[in-house]
């Protein structure tokens, strides 16, 4: 797991073949500007060199805070540090936890809806309006059963959207079945389990992890962890939990200024995005974002998970009341 404190981009212009050619290339380091501008320099001559051989590869990198890029490290705010772990600020506002080799896993109930939510809403709409009308013999009665499919379909659209539970039952127990039948089979395993607004998260206390162990691999399939959550696992090389509320969850529709809010940005930009920080942190102060419900399996703890469990807990607010966001 590499999350570095300073970051630079490397340029270089040039002819090949007649043809004039630019390359960017970032660079990072834990020492320095200076260390990091070097090495974005490095990696920029041997891009430009590769190019200028025929390869095939992107003349410049995109700034991404944390999307599971090969070879580029996590791009992100580093706002505290406790041991190897590593708390940073996502490109939505969001603190979040990073660890090397303690397991987290968040299982959502529902696969978050990728269209429209109108579209959503619909389709479901029109099939009740037409049995309505059918049934009811009238246009009047199939266009009110149209209105409430409607209502109903596009505030169970929104959650999704959202990524938060719609409140459907079945899928709540089908991850908790998944999880109790993969601890039947690894009884030496020991699970925290905590409800977020859109699923459960697990904590396994037992041992420490490689993202890139075949033996997550197969936890992730068999619980259902989300396939994007286990690339970036292993392409970031850590574990990762977000600590406090997303901004659209309490109220603060605005984004993270400037846009995208990847790290670092230009000094003129701070004043904004400070102030948006300080809002966010203030409406996040009445919010948990995951509740502990129970430890399951053996009760075996590993003193670096425990280590993990603590700052998790506290920072997430896992044991107190507050309304999960």
């Amino acid at each position: 797991m590499i999350v570095p404190a300073y970051w630079a981009e490397g340029r270089i212009q040039a002819d090949i073949a007649g043809q004039q050619v630019t390359v960017r290339r970032f660079g990072w380091s834990d020492d320095s500007p200076i260390a990091a501008q070097a090495h974005a320099d490095q990696r920029t001559q041997k891009a430009f060199d590769r190019i200028a051989v025929g390869d095939t590869l992107d003349r410049r990198e995109r700034k991404r805070a944390y999307n599971g890029a090969d070879g580029v490290p996590i791009r992100e705010e580093i706002i505290e540090r406790h041991g190897e772990t590593v708390i940073t600020r996502n490109s939505y506002g969001a603190r979040c936890l990073n660890t090397p080799d303690v397991l987290f896993m968040d299982v959502d109930f529902d696969t978050p809806m990728r269209g429209g939510v109108l579209g959503f809403a619909i389709g479901p709409a029109l099939i009740a309006g037409l049995l309505g009308g059918w049934t009811g013999k009238t246009w009047i009665g199939g266009l009110i059963a149209a209105a409430v499919v409607f209502v109903l379909a596009y505030g169970i659209g929104q959650k999704k959207k959202r990524g938060e539970s719609d409140g459907n039952p079945l899928p709540e127990k089908r991850a908790a079945k998944r999880i109790g039948v993969f601890l039947q089979q690894h009884p030496d395993w020991h699970l925290r389990v905590y409800r977020t607004p859109a699923g459960f998260r697990l904590l396994a206390m037992h041992r420490t992890f490689a993202p890139n162990d075949p033996e997550v691999a197969e936890c992730f399939e068999q619980i259902g962890v989300d396939t994007v959550y286990a690339r970036m696992c292993r392409n970031q090389n850590c574990f990762r939990a977000r600590l406090t509320a997303k901004p659209w969850r309490i109220g603060i529709g605005d984004p993270l200024r400037p846009r995208p809010g990847v790290w670092p940005v230009s000094p003129d930009r701070l004043p904004a995005r400070d102030a948006w920080v300080a809002r966010y942190e203030a409406a996040a102060e009445g919010h948990a974002a995951c509740q502990f419900l129970e430890s399951a399996g053996s009760k075996v703890v590993h003193p670096a998970a425990e280590a993990v469990r603590s700052v998790h807990d506290a920072l997430s607010r896992a044991e107190s009341e507050l309304p999960l966001a």
